[in-house]
């Protein structure tokens, strides 16, 4: 029974992380939109200044790559909900969007006697929360939470069956209404403790972490290590996305581009749309994927190839050149990182230790990087011109940052070549076994430990 609980919790918490990659996956075109809108691209420091006309053109742009930054918690909500809830419909979004809208405007009203909510913390918890000229704002936690609610309130209540005088209402068209009476408690309830999450996460832990972001320091260098190892031993489970909404939606703050006096949260979202006074911090969690994604695992897979046998060298080439181009091009690393997370673990360990030192090195260094997608070939060169005004010059920043993931990639060709052949870890073209294809195991495999099979049979 105890094995059965903690497998079914393990396995909602893939499918919560599974369900946060629909919403972001909305980001490639809203940052692609926004950085073509900027003054250094399209705006009054880029090609505006040669012709005028592209002014306007800038403004719709950004105004349009804006306008999924700014609502960012609404798309959550509703992405959280369908891809949450099981074998979910056009009636679980819609709920996710009732929820949401409820929640939001309930805590818009309570943002009017925050004051002497927080007057009551500071009295008798000595909660001092800066609360004066603050709107209460979730950010994306808040989405997510409500579309979790919807999507358990769907699985619970779309084949309910009223009386007959409220028949109309039965079924789907009742998770709506649920989920809006849900979201009215839970938005009293968050808006009530609003003054101590402001206090803790934004103020106190997103404070330091902006201050760090900014001005570097020992403390930031652990964050950022621990963040980087972490997240790359979640990808064989799944799980990293979890991990990774925290610091990319939710931490720190800063003044939105596109809609004046509007507060914002998170790393990925205020370095792109974070006015300039505001985002200096951004890219902490960011800027030391580039090195490992670009360079270091291309690398790697190239001391695959290297290792392999002589028979089976041909075909493990062309493998690993097609998985290492889709990590430089596009930064998606994970059927790279599959082929020999679960065949040799121990080598899986080193790479997320170096990620790790990887973030450390270039938050040391100042270079701030960021991506809408994932930190490859392509997101930097659409973020050039960003990285090089945060990172104080074009060579101090992404110029920079390229030297980084070539010393990265030298030091993984080496230590993987070594370390493969020293303990004989039997990566794609090592295989004992005749007929054995250790890259299509790891696949299936990852599909396996991922949840993804259980997924696609839930979905069915």
């Amino acid at each position: 029974m105890t094995t059965k609980k903690k497998g079914s919790g393990f396995a909602a918490l893939q499918r919560m992380g599974r369900s946060l990659m629909l919403p972001i996956a909305t980001l490639p075109a809203a940052g692609l939109l926004l950085r073509l809108g900027q003054s250094d691209v399209l705006g009054d420091k880029g090609l505006s200044q040669h012709i005028s006309w592209m002014q306007p053109v800038a403004d719709v742009l950004a105004a349009a790559g804006g306008a999924v930054f700014t609502n960012l918690p609404l798309i959550f909500a509703v992405g959280v909900a369908v891809g949450f809830a099981k074998k979910s419909d056009g009636s679980t979004a819609v709920a996710g969007l009732f929820g949401y809208l409820v929640f939001n405007g309930v805590l818009e009203t309570l943002s009017k006697y925050l004051a002497p909510i927080a007057k009551f913390y500071k009295l008798v918890f000595s909660i001092d929360s800066d609360v004066s000229d603050v709107k209460i704002n979730y950010g994306v936690l808040g989405g997510i939470i409500i579309g979790v609610i919807a999507a358990l309130l769907w699985q619970r209540f779309y084949r309910i069956k009223l009386p007959d005088w409220l028949a109309f209402f039965g079924g789907r068209r009742f998770v709506p209404i649920i989920t809006s009476g849900a979201a009215v408690l839970i938005a009293t309830v968050m808006g009530v403790i609003y003054p101590v999450f402001n206090w803790l996460i934004n103020e106190k832990f997103g404070g330091w972490l902006m201050h760090a972001g900014a001005h570097g320091g020992i403390g930031g260098s652990v964050a950022y290590f621990v963040y980087g190892v972490v997240n790359r031993l979640l990808i064989p489970l799944g799980l990293h996305h979890l991990w990774n909404s925290l610091p990319w939606f939710q931490l720190g703050s800063c003044k939105s581009l596109t809609e004046p006096g509007k507060i914002l949260h998170g790393d990925l979202t205020c370095f792109f749309n974070g006015t300039p006074a505001t985002n200096a911090w951004t890219g902490n969690f960011m800027t030391g994927f580039f090195p490992i994604m670009m360079f270091a695992l291309p690398a790697a897979a190239l001391a695959m190839w290297r290792s392999a046998y002589p028979a089976k060298k041909k075909a493990t080439g062309a493998l690993m050149i097609s998985v290492a181009l889709t990590a430089f091009l596009t930064g998606v690393t994970e059927p790279l990182e599959y082929a020999f997370a679960y065949v040799a673990f121990p080598l899986y360990v080193v790479h997320a230790i170096l990620t790790g030192t990887a973030l450390v090195v270039v938050n040391a260094l100042g270079i701030k990087d960021g991506f809408s997608f994932s930190a490859g070939f392509i997101d930097y060169v659409i973020n050039f011109g960003k990285s090089a005004d945060l990172s104080g010059g074009v060579f101090q920043g992404p110029i920079l940052l390229v030297i980084i993931g070539l010393i990265y990639a030298v030091i993984y060709y080496f230590l993987f070549s070594f370390l493969i052949k020293k303990f004989n870890f039997h990566t794609p073209g090592r295989e004992e076994e005749e007929g054995t294809d250790a890259f299509a195991s790891a696949q299936s495999e990852a599909a396996e430990r991922t949840g993804k099979n259980a997924e696609a049979a839930r979905k069915a």
